[in-house]
């Protein structure tokens, strides 16, 4: 009977870590068809439309839902479906407000103990992107690298904090970057703009100035709220 009772609990242990792994797949799912517009943003959709989209069961469809509704991703209307957040005003500021207080504390710590060597290689890749935007336009290559930079320097600066609590949190706001960027129009010009004022950032944090490395970095979340307003 014990050894019944024992298999019994295992079996159970094992469902359950199956389903946390199911909600996490589910959860990866969500985001990345929101991302890459297999679900329209602002979308309302039912549980079932969106467990056959990600190819997850409802179960732990449900549970992945209730952790984007907590981060903001999402509202789940009982017995309605679910409403996907459209950006907007308030999420650019709120977004911006948040990567303001975390960042500019950041900075200047990265600016003072940084690696030479990881800034060095930054703004070799930045001023090697510059050329090819300003040569060739933009290309999957080019958005992908341009991608790629924003999140590695923008995640090196955040590191310097060595805040584990931070980090987290930080990946979740860079969901919401995400979902602003889908109806942002992204151009050669808006794109160079965006690069130089990394360059700016990093151009700063090479000569150890934290004060000018704060202000450039100030500088580009101004602009970046412009460009996702669609006011530049």
């Amino acid at each position: 009977m014990k050894k019944l009772q024992e298999l019994h609990v295992a079996k159970s242990a094992i469902g359950d870590a199956a389903a946390m792994r199911l909600s996490d797949i589910a959860y990866e799912r969500i985001l990345e068809s929101l991302f890459e517009r297999k679900v329209p943003v602002g979308a309302f959709i039912s549980q079932n439309e969106l467990s056959a989209i990600v190819d997850v069961p409802v179960a732990p469809l449900r549970d992945a839902l209730r952790v984007l509704e907590a981060e903001g991703i999402l509202t789940i209307h009982p017995r309605s479906g679910i409403q996907f957040v459209r950006p907007g005003m308030e999420l650019t500021r709120s977004t911006y407000q948040f990567r303001s207080i975390v960042e500019r504390a950041a900075i200047r710590v990265f600016a003072e103990e940084g690696d030479e060597h990881l800034m060095n290689a930054l703004e070799v890749r930045h001023s090697r992107l510059i050329r090819q935007l300003e040569r060739n336009g933009i290309g999957p290559e080019q958005l992908l690298e341009t991608d790629a930079l924003e999140l590695e320097l923008h995640g090196e600066i955040i590191k310097a904090l060595r805040n584990p609590l931070i980090d987290s949190a930080y990946k979740r706001m860079h969901n919401y970057l995400r979902l602003l960027r889908l109806e942002r129009k992204v151009t050669t010009p808006i794109l160079v703009r965006t690069l130089k004022e990394h360059l700016d950032i990093l151009e700063a944090c090479s000569t150890r100035d934290a004060d000018a490395a704060e202000k450039a970095l100030i500088a580009h979340f101004q602009a970046a709220v412009q460009r996702n307003l669609g006011l530049v």
